[in-house]
């Protein structure tokens, strides 16, 4: 394990950079995970932008487990055994400046 992010307060876009090394941006991909219905209509309801969703809420994830690609099977098998939906949503990429995430 390189980091991990429990998403609370801050959302994906405010707890991810916090892990990562500067240099670098995680490129996460918003299809690859279920996004509760109850976020739908917190969105609809309250008129929350997509991104205003993205920098305050979790949208469904609520920790966030960073590994090396060759060790993403083995943490997935890991965690699944232990009980816990592991969903692979993204990558850690070079990037200039601070940490960021990037929600596609």
């Amino acid at each position: 394990m390189k980091a991990l992010a429990h998403i609370t307060g801050g959302g994906i876009v405010g707890n991810v950079p916090r892990v990562l090394p500067p240099g670098t941006r995680a490129r996460i991909d918003s299809s690859m995970w279920p996004r509760p219905e109850l976020f739908r209509w917190l969105q609809q309801e309250g008129r929350v932008s997509e991104a205003e969703m993205w920098r305050v809420f979790n949208c469904g994830i609520g920790m966030v487990v960073i590994v090396a690609p060759g060790d993403a099977a083995a943490a997935r098998a890991f965690l699944e055994r232990e009980g816990e939906q592991v969903y692979e949503i993204g990558v850690i990429e070079r990037a200039s400046g601070e940490p960021q995430a990037l929600i596609t």
